[in-house]
């Protein structure tokens, strides 16, 4: 055998050596221990998500659960201020679905609520297109649309009993001294300007937190989709159909959900402006549970006003959860 030389056996060994790795790293592969349930829970983003919201929604239990319970129970009794009441069954809503004012309620409620709903969606997100162009003081401007959004709401109710006030009418004042009226206008005094005041003085709140949730929504949209589809030859009104409207439904939905929450079940504007009136013209579901239930005295009657705003509630629920849905269809997720 000639020096340096390699024997067959040799050979047959360096030639196997490299065929063992793969095996030896199947087999560490195979003995490595797989994670335990409690690791990978630590670490999935939705048991994470779970867990920092845990705190909040045990709370919401505790202060809405037993609150929501008591009404419905209540409901069932002819409870009094002072006197526990007893069960009555469903008296007190065979008693409401008679009652003439109790429907003028619902109707009152589903104007209001429809109306203030449309009116601020619709100047809401005219004033958040607005301020997400490039203007001048533009972050002045959005801190100033916040004012009325940011006073409390007696306050503002304060604001306009003055400003509609029969005899010291401000804005009466004003159109006169324009000679666009000859007398005074009675706001509060009469049914249809009663609704269309409280109406007005609802927008007037609640515009600001439509425009700033919208202008956030607004300016989650990528510039390059406005440039691209410029480039393509799209007008201004192409651009805020094909482009801006559809990438803010989300948004929109989720935006007037709360919108018409806080619309639907709004007392304090309703209780100093006009508690009800003119002749039961303002009356909101709301205000006449209080009415019936606390001034009244009529616990169980009260109560099973209140129990009858829960569907129209779950209706606004129902309308965010699609808008949800649609907007996990637009991003891809089954889930």
């Amino acid at each position: 055998m000639l020096p340096g030389s390699v024997s067959d056996g040799g050979l047959r060994r360096h030639a196997t050596r490299p065929r063992e790795e793969p095996a030896m790293a199947v087999t560490s592969a195979a003995v490595r221990p797989r994670p335990s349930i409690l690791s990978r829970l630590a670490e999935s983003r939705n048991v994470l998500g779970f867990g920092f919201m845990l705190p909040a929604a045990a709370l919401l239990l505790v202060f809405l659960t037993y609150p929501l319970g008591l009404g419905v129970w209540l409901g069932f009794t002819d409870a009094r201020i002072g006197r526990p009441g007893i069960f009555v069954g469903i008296e007190n809503y065979e008693y409401l679905w008679s009652d003439s004012i109790f429907w003028l309620s619902v109707f009152n409620t589903l104007l209001y609520t429809v109306s203030a709903s449309i009116l601020k969606f619709a100047l809401g997100l005219w004033l958040a297109l607005i301020l997400n162009e490039n203007i001048r003081f533009k972050s002045f401007f959005r801190a100033v649309v916040l004012l009325p959004w940011v006073v409390p709401t007696v306050l503002s109710a304060i604001a306009f009993w003055w400003i509609y006030d029969s005899q010291f009418s401000i804005l009466s004042w004003a159109l006169q001294q324009m000679g666009l009226i000859d007398h005074r206008i009675n706001f509060l005094g009469d049914p249809t300007n009663a609704r269309a005041s409280v109406i007005a003085a609802n927008v007037w709140r609640g515009i600001p937190f439509v425009a700033i949730t919208l202008l956030a929504g607004l300016q989650t949209i990528p510039q390059s989709l406005y440039e691209a589809a410029t480039l393509d030859g799209a007008s201004r009104s192409q651009l805020f159909r094909y482009v801006t409207l559809p990438l803010l439904t989300p948004i929109i939905a989720i935006t007037m959900t709360f919108s018409v929450l806080f619309t639907f079940t709004d007392f304090q504007l309703i209780y100093v402006l006009t508690r009800g009136g003119p002749v039961n013209a303002t009356h909101l579901m709301a205000t006449l549970s209080f009415q019936r239930g606390i001034s009244g005295g009529q616990l169980g009657e009260g109560a099973a006003i209140a129990v009858a705003m829960i569907p129209f509630l779950l209706a606004a629920i129902l309308f965010s959860y699609f808008g949800l849905q649609r907007r996990k269809w637009q991003q891809g997720g089954g889930d």
